[in-house]
């Protein structure tokens, strides 16, 4: 709970997961209830039934907060379902229903027992997979990069494309010249920070101590935000953003590595939060003393072949889509362009057909009044 208070969740649903919280913690006995309760009991569902003891004040307040996310949740989904209507794509109705699953939309007035169970479950499952898609959004991201770069060189002349390759193999060779990097959470990582950033004497480095520093918010724990923190001068040995070389969003996902492995290694109830004591326990193991050498991204490559070349092919039947739906709308502009040309013919015609009506209706009265003048003259 506290890790979903503590920083930007990245959930779609952050703002409503963080006020309801928030209003449950002004509740004394739910308050009690949430620092008693451990994080497996929560996950079952233990911590929801205690909504039924909280003021009545905190209710009103919640249904309050559900009817306005459940609104904006309706208006979200509508002007996505116009868009992709509007742009003749299926509309995936499944999809659509799955961000229902943090609320009961089927009540959408009061905020019950129910609600409080789905959303610390949906919260839980969905920042466990969290690290999991922003991975693979970063493998995306270097399999477009390496396939913009390939369809570059195919636009140069033999010599503009050995040159380029050349100035390609020399800055990944700049790159990876740099110093030696340590293992994230080992002593020697945590020592250079207590030396350099905190400016105190490697000699006298105390876990401890180093630990109530950098728990820049004092709640007691490190949640992922002051984790990452701590690798930072890690980071600046890799990475400049003045230097052509270095990616910045390579950088952010050298971080995020980081963090997991900290967290896998040292966050044993699994809560995303590292206490004092889970961090006390692993300054006593061998890892942390004697780790093993931390092996960065240029060492690690984010995709297989395999996955390259399979993100290739999408890519290029994406292409083939679109140049046929471009086809296609051609046509159909064709032939409404065809269409109208036939309502223009037909329109001049009826006005044609309508100009001659009136004249003959002109004309009609005359020989009329003859015929009726020569009867006249004969009697």
């Amino acid at each position: 709970i506290d890790i979903m208070t503590n920083r930007d969740t990245g959930l779609h649903y952050d703002r409503y997961l963080r006020e309801v919280i928030d209003f449950l913690e002004k509740d004394q006995h739910f308050r009690e209830k949430l620092h008693n309760t451990d994080m497996e009991d929560i996950k079952q569902g233990k911590l929801a039934k205690e909504l039924d003891f909280v003021s009545h004040h905190v209710r009103t307040k919640l249904d309050e907060l559900k009817r306005q996310e459940v609104n904006r949740l309706r208006t979200l989904i509508k002007a996505k379902q116009d868009l992709e209507g509007g742009n003749d794509i299926a509309v995936d109705h499944q999809a659509l229903l799955k961000q229902f699953e943090y609320l009961n939309h089927m009540n959408p007035h009061t905020f019950e027992v129910e609600d409080l169970d789905r959303l610390i479950k949906s919260a839980t499952k969905d920042l466990e997979n969290y690290d999991k898609e922003r991975h693979e959004e970063f493998k995306r991201y270097e399999m477009m990069k390496e396939h913009d770069r390939r369809e570059h060189l195919k636009t140069l002349g033999e010599e503009e494309r050995k040159r380029e390759e050349e100035h390609y193999e020399e800055m990944r060779k700049k790159h990876a010249d740099h110093p030696k990097v340590n293992h994230p959470g080992s002593q020697n990582q945590l020592k250079e920070v207590w030396e350099e950033a905190d400016g105190l004497d490697p000699e006298d480095f105390d876990p401890k101590t180093f630990f109530n520093i950098h728990d820049t918010n004092g709640d007691g724990f490190f949640d992922e935000q002051e984790l990452e923190a701590l690798f930072t001068k890690e980071l600046e040995k890799i990475y400049d953003p003045s230097n052509e070389e270095d990616d910045m969003v390579e950088m952010e996902e050298e971080r995020l590595r980081m963090r997991e492995h900290v967290m896998n290694e040292v966050d044993s109830n699994k809560d995303r939060l590292v206490s004092l004591d889970e961090f006390l326990i692993a300054t006593k193991k061998k890892e942390f003393l004697e780790p093993d050498s931390w092996e960065t991204l240029e060492q690690n490559q984010a995709y297989t072949d395999e996955e390259m070349r399979e993100f290739e092919e999408h890519l290029a039947q994406q292409e083939q889509d679109l140049n046929q739906k471009a086809v296609d709308l051609q046509k159909q502009r064709d032939e409404l362009e065809r269409q109208q040309e036939q309502l223009n013919e037909q329109k001049k015609e009826l006005q044609q057909v309508r100009k001659t009506s009136t004249v003959c209706n002109n004309c009609n009265p005359k020989p009329i009044t003859l015929i009726y003048l020569q009867i006249y003259i004969l009697f």
